[in-house]
């Protein structure tokens, strides 16, 4: 396989590729290799509470041999260093369980899609450029609202990384990318009553950064939910804007893991095939999707990511694989394994894309004759059973009445089974949009949904 390096990375791959000539007759080795550098800059009123920069370096080897797997990891690219972490996996090897499965991954002939993800303008930025942009954010936000009187964190943040894997199959890949973001969390004030709102906004360049926009957003979401009060139990249609429908679909999208499925973790297991969602939900993990900030030219073992559907008109089209699921489950990789260097490479979702409805937001909102608008979610992850789908998190949100937003809520819970969700989506937006430049989601409308509180 002809490498496939990204500049910059040249010499990474150096190092990679002698610590991979160093294996012994009968054994595979896989190096992965990375450093990063980035910066913080937190404000508050108007001052300049914190500047952190930070730099990383990094390796992960892994050794194979008899089935026997040994990893070890160190925060250092000195040349003997890796040697000596080299040493170390291979020592593990010996207090690894035999499994016929665990090999290396062998190039599998896809084309690679290749991002370009790197950034000169970041690197580029001068420090003082970055605390003025904070400082800035901070106060468009003072000004948007009088209730909003000050933020509890406004910050700037940058950085860039760069990886290499290598491997005795013949794998060398190197990546690069670099990005900058802000967010604030501003405080809104109504007599002894405090919310809280946040938004975020992250680009290749800082010029691109909307700081209009997360201002805006983030100040909206605070004051709209003053005067919150506890409404009654009921059953009711719920509206969750872009975020929340991704946050909800990305825990289904783990679920459908080929880890999960094989450890017996989710409840999507054996369903392939099956009518698991509204035919109005399709889902894909897209990976080579260049118009967000996650999109990658690689997997965590050095394979080309690729499109993999996973729902397709509610329909169940498989799981997510790595090198090791496909071999147990005798299938192929889906180009889907993640790791980082101080990690084995598991298998999971990159870039999750929802195929957008036609109606916009404020039409979907029309549409709603008695529902809630669910503005947040608390504890999604802990309140989620992976196992049996079991859903059961805390919310807040404003309730919509004759197909406008009405009064604002507080301290719910909202109750039911992710199957049952996903089958009761009764409408998909039109509202498109890259949330936090990461996955791509739209507002979902789901009917008939358990909501407790007074």
């Amino acid at each position: 396989m002809a490498a496939h390096l990204a500049p910059g990375t040249e010499d990474l791959a150096r190092l990679a590729q002698q610590l991979v000539g160093a294996a012994q007759p009968g054994e595979q080795l896989e190096v992965v290799l990375g450093r990063s550098t980035s910066t913080t800059v937190k404000v508050y009123d108007g001052q300049v509470e914190s500047l952190t920069s930070a730099g990383s370096n990094g390796a992960g080897v892994r050794v194979l041999r008899d089935g026997r797997q040994g990893f070890a990891h160190c925060g250092s690219l000195d040349p003997e260093v890796l040697h000596e972490t080299l040493a170390e996996a291979r020592d593990n090897v010996a207090f690894g369980e035999p499994d016929e499965w665990n090999a290396v991954a062998e190039p599998d002939g896809v084309a690679p899609v290749v991002q370009d993800g790197w950034s000169d303008a970041v690197l580029a930025l001068p420090a003082e450029e970055k605390v003025r942009l904070a400082l800035e954010l901070e106060a468009k936000v003072r000004s948007l609202d009088p209730r909003v009187t000050n933020a509890r964190s406004t910050s700037f943040g940058d950085g860039w990384g760069e990886t290499v894997i290598a491997s005795t199959s013949g794998t060398l890949v190197g990546d690069r990318g670099a990005s900058c973001s802000v967010s604030t969390q501003p405080l809104a004030r109504d007599g002894d009553e405090t919310q809280t709102g946040w938004a975020y906004d992250a680009a290749v360049d800082p010029a691109q950064l909307d700081l209009d926009r997360v201002a805006a957003e983030a100040v909206e979401r605070a004051v709209r939910l003053l005067g919150a009060t506890k409404p009654g139990s009921m059953r009711t249609t719920i509206l969750l804007e872009p975020r929340l429908a991704l946050s909800l679909v990305g825990i289904v999208a783990g679920m459908l893991s080929a880890e999960s499925v094989i450890k017996g973790r989710s409840p999507f297991a054996e369903r392939v095939g099956e009518q698991v969602a509204s035919p109005l939900l399709t889902l894909v993990d897209d990976p080579t999707r260049s118009e967000s900030l996650a999109a990658e030219t690689w997997d965590g073992e050095g394979l080309a990511c690729r499109p993999n559907p996973l729902l397709v008109e509610g329909v169940l089209q498989g799981f997510l694989h790595n090198s090791y699921t496909a071999r147990r489950t005798g299938t192929r990789s889906t180009g889907s394994a993640v790791r980082g260097v101080r990690s084995l490479p598991g298998a999971g979702p990159q870039l999750l894309v929802m195929s957008p409805g036609t109606r916009s937001f404020d039409e979907l909102v029309a549409s709603v004759d008695d529902g809630l608008l669910v503005t947040s979610f608390a504890g999604l992850h802990s309140g989620v059973n992976p196992v049996s789908g079991d859903f059961s998190v805390g919310a807040d949100g404003v309730r919509i009445r004759h197909g406008e937003l009405a009064e604002p809520l507080r301290e719910m819970t909202v109750a039911s089974t992710l199957q049952r969700l996903l089958l009761d989506v009764r409408e998909v937006g039109g509202d498109f949009e890259w949330v936090n430049r990461g996955s791509g989601g739209c507002s979902l409308l789901v009917d008939d949904v358990a909501v407790s509180g007074s």
